[in-house]
């Protein structure tokens, strides 16, 4: 499979960014992690070239990208690279991009609320998506013991984040980088056998909202078109941005 790429623009880059050197992310078409970091930054309007590594869904991401290699030692996308700085690591990423281009901030202002958001962005990949894993090898099993842990263990993250959501209409208040990372992370929960349910009803309404953001749409309807041409199944709100259900 070859590499594919294509140039990402939305402005060019404002007073903030340090010169008009060349970005690139390299990302996967069912990179949960690399699909965060497009999102931030396009969020963010930040120009860049988004290339896909090559993936097949028998050898996932075998052979490796070269650059992919040579960047990052865990042999995972997404790397970004920007001048002579290459970094990885989908929240490594964020930070990097707060500081690139401050406006829209994707953390809190206030240091206690940017503390509790990177507490949430954290969680989603640390302690929600482990469970995801292990659900993604027991699709035909899902009685077996290990699975039924992990589905009891997504609820009560859900539940964890109905209870945020209470309070206010983001996880962190103001829309951040902690639900781009937990609306991803349960994109993959709803595709494995966990999905969201009436049993929290704002997490559902908090799901819509960050669906109908454009830079979430762009990502995640490029990720449906993969799994579609795939004959992979699509969650109902995923389906429902598949390039077949806009046309």
């Amino acid at each position: 499979m070859a590499i594919t790429s294509r140039p990402e623009s939305s402005r060019k880059p404002g007073p903030e960014t340090p010169n008009a050197r060349r970005m690139i992310l390299y990302s996967g078409p069912l990179s949960m992690f690399g699909a965060k970091a497009e999102i931030a930054a396009r969020e963010k309007r930040i120009d860049f070239e988004l290339v896909m590594v090559p993936f097949e869904m028998k050898r996932l991401y075998d052979p490796k990208h070269p650059e992919v290699l040579r960047i990052n030692p865990k042999r995972q996308v997404p790397v970004l690279v920007h001048g002579d700085l290459e970094i990885f690591d989908s929240t490594q990423i964020f930070e990097y991009l707060e500081d690139l281009r401050p406006e829209p901030p994707l953390w809190p202002l206030e240091i206690a609320d940017r503390a509790r958001a990177r507490l949430t962005e954290h969680k989603s990949d640390e302690v929600y998506f482990p469970p995801i894993i292990r659900l993604m090898s027991l699709q035909e099993a899902p009685e077996d013991p290990v699975a039924v842990a992990a589905r009891e263990a997504s609820a009560r993250f859900y539940l964890e984040m109905e209870e945020l959501l209470a309070r206010r209409e983001y996880l962190a208040g103001r829309y951040s980088y902690a639900d781009i990372a937990f609306y991803m992370a349960q994109l993959f929960g709803a595709r494995m056998g966990a999905p969201i349910t009436e049993a929290t009803p704002k997490l559902l309404r908090w799901r819509d909202k960050v669906t109908a953001r454009p830079a979430v749409r762009q990502v995640v309807s490029a990720m449906a078109a993969y799994l579609m041409s795939q004959g992979r199944p699509l969650p109902k709100f995923m389906a429902a941005l598949a390039p077949a259900a806009r046309a």
